[in-house]
């Protein structure tokens, strides 16, 4: 399997800005020389996550995450180790080196690349189809909304893609593994999109990864062969209730947008883009997911849902705010905009403009005001046995929602409204964190570890062999490995050394350790060779000790007199 050599994870940790990784993500705020932000991992009221940016990691004191911005990467946005390091390399620019060449077989690199080649082909009809460039003249699709999403044509015809790009029959494998080409019974491929506008779905990361195909003009009034919009099927790379359309067109517009907005069209959310919107996303022919909703309140605190005011609107909407519910720790809100019947976003916005459309979305209602209107649309609130049914509805949607200042607000709203609360036990106190600086007594080991975790450059300064070797003491074995690390990788940061113990027992006691504060102009070298010093002393006292017993009881051979003698001396000049 290809790795990525150790030498450009240092660098990259080394160059990486912790602090500008995890703030495109959450909100922090400063706190002496760190930062702050109530834990993205759990729910929590009181602030206990915290970012170093002199020590390049994270630390939750509530639920003990921890690790280097690679690791929030893989655990933030569920990403694979290779993926959150290029993720991470992309933006600094840096190319990521394999060795052994690319990446293995089961990171689909061939999957990427066959889909590559499909969207920029289908780019390539676009510009050849005189009647799919006057649909897109027709519905206000300019040149620069067709590049920025990548939207092409594919034409008529059984097997326009295959010929292009299947080439042989591995190249034809991956198409038909890509969901680019479907077969009959009688085993004859053929391609899976025709005669449809192609609007490319791109990761988080602008890699294509599937597509959605519309049909237009024509063939959209007389039932095309086909529903309105195909999308490709799940694949290796594709899961549609996973991924958001538009979602890397909107980090591209705004690393950190204060709002999203979800529709349910392709179409609808390039419209908004192409009206200075570009905050809109949407959901992939399925109902909004709990994995939609995370995403979405990971790449803003506001997230808007807009949908049609008809009756499949409406229903569409309250499975997405069930699907929101557990997620809304306290800083995200969520809002709901009903168009007009008859209308859309991609018809409304084009009508009335991109300002207009904004006061709208600003005016949409809260989720706590589209959650009450919903439950009491068809009961008597007036009466007693109404507000009882209010209340029997309301109370397990709300028991959804995790412990934090909405959850207690939305009780007393519903309290007002039924003069019943939702009935539940009483919270058990909440854990104080642990302190920031651990103040624990640290042995000459911890000690010797937690400064050259503080600056591993310390680690040039001290050679093998290390006099402290034969030292039975816990930690000591740990306290040589690390040394040896060091020097073996000299531009390594902490946190680069901490992500080489990743899954050892070792990793939590050397992560406290990492953690600890050392007063403003503190002699980091004086303390870390203070403490290898009384180590060797420790060592030699030991020795000393031992020799002298094993002298009493059955007498030395020559060379143990001989350190023996020597061990005497260093005792003499204060060195043992």
């Amino acid at each position: 399997m290809a790795r990525i050599p150790e030498r450009f994870i240092d660098e990259l940790l080394a160059r990486v800005d912790i602090v500008e990784v995890i703030e495109r993500r959450v909100p922090l705020k400063k706190a002496g020389r760190e930062w702050t932000a109530c834990c993205p991992f759990h729910n929590e009221r009181t602030p206990s996550f915290y970012v170093s940016p002199a020590k390049q990691f994270f630390h939750c004191f509530g639920c003990g995450a921890h690790g280097s911005a690679i690791k929030f990467l893989m655990d933030y946005e569920r990403l694979e180790f290779q993926d959150a390091v290029e993720e991470l390399a992309q933006a600094l620019g840096m190319p990521v080196p394999y060795e052994g060449g690319a990446r293995a077989a089961e990171d689909h690199g061939d999957l990427y690349r066959v889909l590559e080649q499909a969207a920029m082909w289908f780019r390539q009809q676009l510009a050849r189809s005189v009647e799919a460039q006057a649909y897109c003249a027709r519905r206000g699709l300019n040149a620069d909304v067709l590049d920025r999403f990548r939207i092409g044509w594919a034409p008529g015809g059984w097997d326009g893609l295959q010929r292009a790009l299947g080439g042989s029959a591995a190249q034809l494998h991956l198409l038909e593994q890509a969901g680019l080409l479907a077969g009959n019974e009688q085993g004859r491929r053929y391609d899976r999109f025709r005669e449809r506008l192609m609007i490319p779905i791109l990761d988080r990361r602008g890699r294509v990864i599937a597509f959605g195909g519309r049909v237009i003009g024509a063939a959209a009034a007389e039932g095309h062969d086909g529903p309105k919009y195909l999308n490709s099927p799940e694949t290796a790379l594709f899961h549609k209730g996973r991924e958001l359309f538009g979602l890397w067109q909107v980090r591209q517009a705004s690393g950190s947008p204060s709002r999203v907005v979800v529709v349910e069209g392709y179409l609808d959310a390039i419209a908004l883009h192409q009206h200075g919107l570009p905050v809109a996303v949407a959901t992939l022919g399925t109902a909004t997911t709990a994995e939609h909703t995370e995403l979405l309140f990971r790449t803003a605190p506001d997230v808007v849902f807009c949908f049609d005011g008809d009756r499949a609107g409406r229903a569409a909407a309250w499975r997405a705010l069930e699907s929101t519910l557990p997620r809304l720790r306290d800083g995200r809100q969520a809002y709901f905009l009903f168009l007009p019947e008859g209308e859309d976003p991609d018809s409304l916005v084009r009508a009335e403009g991109g300002p207009a459309f904004a006061q709208r979305l600003a005016a949409a209602a809260p989720l706590s005001d589209y959650f009450f209107e919903h439950l009491a649309s068809d009961v008597n609130t007036a009466t007693l046995d109404g507000r009882a049914r209010l209340a029997e509805r309301a109370r397990p949607l709300l028991g959804r929602l995790p412990d934090g200042a909405f959850r207690d607000l939305m009780l007393e709203a519903l309290r007002a409204r039924t003069g019943v609360g939702a009935q539940r036990a009483a919270a058990p106190p909440l854990p104080r964190p642990a302190a920031r600086a651990p103040s624990i007594r640290r042995s000459l080991v911890r000690e010797a570890i937690a400064a050259l975790l503080a600056d591993p450059a310390l680690a040039q300064t001290v050679a093998p062999p290390w006099p402290f070797a034969g030292l039975q003491r816990p930690g000591v074995d740990l306290l040589i490995e690390l040394l040896e690390l060091a020097r073996a990788r000299p531009q390594a940061p902490a946190v680069a050394l901490l992500e080489h113990f990743g899954g050892r027992r070792e990793a939590e006691a050397l992560h406290r350790l990492a953690l600890a504060q050392f007063p403003e102009g503190h002699d980091l070298a004086a303390e870390f060779h203070g403490a290898l010093a009384q180590l060797a002393r420790q060592t030699h006292a030991a020795r000393l000790e031992e020799l002298t017993r094993k002298l009493q009881q059955q007498g030395l051979d020559a060379a143990e007199k001989t350190e023996l003698q020597q061990l005497h001396a260093l005792r003499r000049t204060g060195e043992a």
